[in-house]
């Protein structure tokens, strides 16, 4: 895998990529998507060898939030894709693509009402069919936060410290 080359198609598709620290975030690369194109990317991603670690929603201003991580087993790269659902609380199914997606996808769809255009079974996985309009993670309006909010920020740089002298007992 060429990460180089692997950024190169995610900026084809039009995304936002952002290196990040991996020993402040848990993660190499942060990539921002519009929701159209994450079937794009999880075709590229499994093109290039990477796996598909988890999928979960955050409900956030403006709209929720599918996050999808994805990881490389040759070598550590972990990448964050996120994308807003659409206007229908809509996004394309990966679940035909990456088989593990089915089950993630489903939860979501249980959880916040996520619908994942072209899934192949998106009935309830967890909560009872009667339940099945719940959707116990949706937050109050009033209370959303902007996704700003929730995004994690990488700490600026520390400026170099000089070195204390060391006292003659430390030498």
């Amino acid at each position: 895998m060429d990460i180089k080359n692997v950024v190169e198609q995610w900026k084809g598709l039009g995304a936002t990529v952002e290196s990040v620290d991996y020993g402040q975030c848990g993660y190499d690369y942060n990539v921002c998507v519009e929701g159209a194109k994450v079937a794009e990317v999880a075709e590229i991603m499994l093109k290039e060898g990477f796996y598909l670690v988890d999928l979960m929603a955050v409900h956030v201003q403006p709209a929720i939030e599918v996050v999808y991580q994805y990881a490389f087993f040759e070598k550590r790269c972990r990448v964050m894709v996120r994308a807003f659902v659409d206007d229908n609380n809509e996004i394309p199914t990966i679940s035909t693509i990456f088989q593990g997606a089915n089950w993630h996808e489903r939860e979501t769809r249980d959880f916040h009402g996520v619908v994942f255009v072209g899934h192949p079974n998106l009935e309830p996985l967890i909560l009872a069919e009667e339940d099945v309009d719940l959707k116990p993670l949706l937050k109050d309006e009033k209370k959303l936060k902007d996704v700003a909010a929730v995004r994690r920020v990488q700490p600026e740089p520390e400026a170099a410290k000089p070195k204390a002298a060391k006292s003659p007992e430390q030498s």
